[in-house]
């Protein structure tokens, strides 16, 4: 009889586990759900993922993926606070003498100066200090090779937080119209910003200018036909006339040249008319987009202008400073089927 209760006592013990979730699971799953959501998630993808793309190639990117970045900023000592001040330091100042990833700088050059709120700054640290982050499928290997060789890898694992695992992309039927718009306007300005600062990086300004006059209206297109939707570049000072924003465009052009001026974090703007989704966001200058179209004799070389002259006769996209909106990306789609 006794050994009768015993086992029916274990029994309502086995079912008991089933039924309840592991509270350390429950806990992941939240975390999970917390890191989905946090606002730093989307303003990284946003703001770096341009240049430190966990889906870039190890031989084909431009700059190191933000796992690396991580790796190098954060270890076991390191605060959320210190590691705060110390990305909102270098995105203020970005130098060689400051820089903590050297072999980076030598690759890549150093990073080109660029204009965000502060507060846009220590919402991605945030981020990244607190949970896993996407890096690439060649990373970790790559990581421990360096660290082994003791080149510029000598922070170590930090604070156990960084080996985040590829995650597949977000898929198209969570996202809003205004997000989707966005998610197509940054793969496109992904594809021509790496072949653009490739260009750079290896030819000089000239060649460019060249391969942007041969070739950014085909990238573009086959962009847009993988997404099937439309992806215009346009502005109220073009430098090819085909790019000349419209009324309702310049509308828009204003609008996010007042939020960049209030040295806020512009959002994208969606409008839906007769069916069809309409999503504008701001293109944005920074140290880099100024060899091209800034001063001339100051920011662009008298050759190089030379070369735009010869280019685009009507050129009008010369005489900017950092910081300035230049025109934005409008993309249009056809409106899903909630």
């Amino acid at each position: 009889m006794r050994t009768l209760i015993i086992l029916v006592a274990l029994s309502f013990s086995v079912v008991g586990c089933k039924d309840h979730k592991n509270p350390y699971e429950s806990i992941q799953a939240a975390k999970g759900t917390e890191a989905q959501t946090h606002p730093g998630k989307t303003l990284m993808e946003t703001n770096c993922y341009v240049c430190h793309s966990p889906t870039a190639s190890h031989d084909n990117r431009i700059g190191p993926p933000m796992i690396a970045v991580k790796k190098h900023y954060i270890n076991d000592s390191t605060t959320k606070d210190a590691f705060i001040k110390a990305m909102q330091a270098w995105v203020k100042n970005p130098n060689e003498a400051d820089a903590k990833m050297p072999g980076a700088v030598r690759r890549f050059g150093v990073m080109p100066k660029a204009y965000y709120p502060e507060e846009t700054i220590e919402k991605i640290a945030d981020y990244i200090y607190d949970y896993d982050i996407d890096q690439p499928e060649w990373f970790e290997s790559h990581y421990n090779e360096m660290r082994g060789k003791k080149k510029g890898m000598g922070r170590g694992n930090g604070k156990g937080k960084q080996n985040g695992k590829k995650k597949g992309k977000q898929t198209v039927s969570n996202l809003s119209h205004a997000d989707l718009g966005l998610q197509y306007a940054l793969g496109t300005k992904a594809v021509l910003g790496k072949n653009l600062m490739t260009k750079l990086q290896k030819e000089g300004t000239a060649a460019a200018l060249e391969f942007c006059n041969e070739n950014a209206y085909h990238l573009t297109d086959s962009m847009a036909t993988e997404y099937k939707a439309s992806i215009k570049r346009v502005t109220d000072k073009p430098r090819n006339q085909n790019n000349m924003a419209n009324a309702e465009e310049m509308r828009y052009i204003n609008n996010f040249k007042q939020v960049i001026a209030n040295k806020e974090e512009p959002q994208p703007i969606s409008e839906t008319k007769d069916g069809v989704v309409h999503v504008y966001y701001p293109i944005v200058t920074n140290t880099m987009c100024l060899q091209c179209h800034g001063k001339p004799k100051t920011n662009i070389a008298a050759r190089d202008y030379k070369i735009i002259k010869q280019l685009y006769p009507k050129d009008l996209a010369v005489g900017y400073s950092e910081n300035e909106v230049r025109g934005i990306w409008h993309v249009t789609f056809t409106e899903r089927n909630e």
